[in-house]
């Protein structure tokens, strides 16, 4: 009995043991598993986001430059202390950059639905001198492109409908480069794109100005607090106060551009509100304040652009031809389209004549003006303006690569201007002047420049530029003049001014 027990008990444990032990075996259900998906709809590099329709695509650069005798990303020696070319000027620059990009993209019934972004983190050299309170940090955080495009509409921070699709890069490295317009880094703005077929297509659009398609209003007159008229301080190097207004409405900008095998073909129109804030800017005695002193009446400027690429030249395959042509009247931005915000030039060199110094200089303005009680006639004179750009760019094998550019602005004002500036410029200068003296504020600016790119590897390019600037100023003579320190005050003669500059950069595009 003993012994059938003990057989009993024993089954069942080794039933438990067995029953255990299958349980263990059996299969679970395992959580599901998203994997990342390729998106072929928008080319390469797209994904979808898991669990969603929608394609992203993450990319960017880091691009390292240094510029010798010039500023960050080959800004020529034109102005401060490296147009002075003293002892505060630095002999180099440099700047490190890394920008992240990021596009998505998603199908619907009304066609794609786009956002794109991109974020900027980067280090130049700190800027300053003894003349600073302290030196200028050169850590910085920007953005760019901000948008969202929808069934042919953008909205946000894209480039402008005005712009070339290369923008004041036709094949340089410089963001100096003079003749044009340049919106490369996106301005505020609503725009609608339309297609016509066959590679035709119309932009029309709204610009917020502000950011870069304003330079300056000159008051050219000065009232005291205690009522007392004079004609406005322009400075030895012919600079004054920017009397610009609010801005009352947007530019209206737009474009017809055609795209087809052989290149491009782009005409671009833009409107541009000129308008200055009031005739006396000081507050002072009875009806010389400033809301009560009156304004100019606002104008309208603007400009127009012609643009030209030719592809498929028989110097090589990949090799182009990027051009473009630019008029203006009341907005010199788009004849001087740097990444300067508001153009400013001032060198100096060597002098002759027993004079210290030579000087050049140059002021974009979009108008200027003399108020009615300091013998003007109170009316905005807008400021004209031509430009001109381009570039060959050659390709010598699939690693090594070269660009010759150029870059030409003209600016020119009315003769009522010019004499209004120069009795303003006589008045604030009054040091002793040479027989042959003359004021004229009309400038031109010439750039020619070439680089070379070696890619080694995809994505990864070297580059060396080499950018030659002139400033063809147009006064004559010589006069005492008291520049900004450490300049001396001392008798300069007007001259016109050349600078070469050396970029170096290397980048890595991702």
């Amino acid at each position: 009995m003993k012994m059938v027990k003990s057989l009993i008990l024993g089954s069942a444990a080794g039933l438990i043991a067995m029953s255990g032990a299958q349980a263990a075996d059996l299969p679970v259900k395992a959580k599901a598993v998203e994997y990342v998906r390729i998106c072929s709809l928008y080319g390469a590099g797209f994904f979808y986001i898991p669990g969603t329709d929608t394609c992203i695509k993450l990319g960017g650069y880091l691009r390292v430059d240094t510029t010798f005798n010039g500023a960050p990303y080959d800004q020529p020696a034109q102005t401060g202390d490296l147009g002075q070319g003293n002892r505060y000027r630095d002999y180099f620059s440099s700047r490190s950059r890394m920008a992240l990009q990021v596009d998505t993209r998603t199908a619907t019934e009304y066609g794609v639905v786009r956002t794109f972004g991109q974020l900027d983190w980067s280090f130049a050299s700190p800027s300053g001198s003894v003349r600073d309170v302290a030196p200028v940090n050169g850590q910085q955080i920007t953005t760019e492109m901000l948008f969202i495009q929808f069934a042919g509409f953008t909205f946000g921070r894209s480039a402008s409908a005005y712009a070339t699709p290369w923008h004041g890069y036709p094949g340089n490295n410089t963001s100096f480069l003079v003749g044009g317009h340049d919106t490369v880094t996106g301005t505020n703005n609503i725009q609608y794109t339309a297609q016509f077929g066959n590679g035709v297509s119309g932009t029309i659009g709204l610009d917020e100005p502000l950011a870069f398609n304003r330079t300056s209003v000159y008051n050219l007159a000065t009232t005291s607090a205690a009522g007392v008229v004079t004609l406005a301080t322009l400075n030895a190097n012919g600079a004054g106060a920017n009397a610009y207004g609010g801005v009352h409405t947007p530019d209206i900008v737009g474009n017809i551009r055609v795209d087809q095998a052989w290149g491009l073909f782009q005409l671009s129109g833009a409107l541009h509100e000129v308008n200055a804030s009031y005739n006396a800017l000081t507050a002072g005695a009875a009806n010389v304040f400033s809301e009560v002193s009156g304004h100019p009446e606002t104008k309208w400027g603007g400009s127009v652009m012609a643009a030209l690429q030719i592809k498929n030249i028989p110097t090589g395959a990949g090799d182009d031809i990027k051009m473009d042509v630019s008029w203006g009247k009341g907005d010199i931005k788009n004849i001087i389209g740097t990444s300067a915000g508001i153009p400013a030039f001032a060198m100096f060199g060597g002098g002759n004549g027993g004079t210290y110094q030579s000087i050049g200089f140059a002021n974009a303005t979009d108008a200027v003006y003399l108020p009615t009680f300091a013998g003007g006639d109170g009316s905005l004179h807008l400021t004209e303006g031509f430009g001109f750009r381009g570039a060959f760019n050659h390709n010598w094998d699939p690693y090594w690569s070269t660009s010759l550019f150029g870059g030409y602005a003209a600016v020119r004002y009315d003769n009522t201007a010019k004499a209004q500036y120069c009795a303003a410029y006589a008045a604030s200068n009054t040091g002793a002047q040479s027989v042959d003296f003359s004021c004229n504020p009309d400038f031109n600016l010439s750039q020619i420049g070439v680089v070379t790119r070696w890619t080694p590897v995809k994505g990864l390019t070297f580059s060396a530029e080499v950018l030659y600037f002139h400033l063809d100023q147009k006064f004559t003579g010589a006069k005492i003049l008291t520049p900004l320190a450490p300049k001396p005050s001392a008798a300069y003669n007007y001259k016109d001014q050349d600078t070469v500059s050396l970029n170096i950069r290397a980048q890595r595009n991702f």
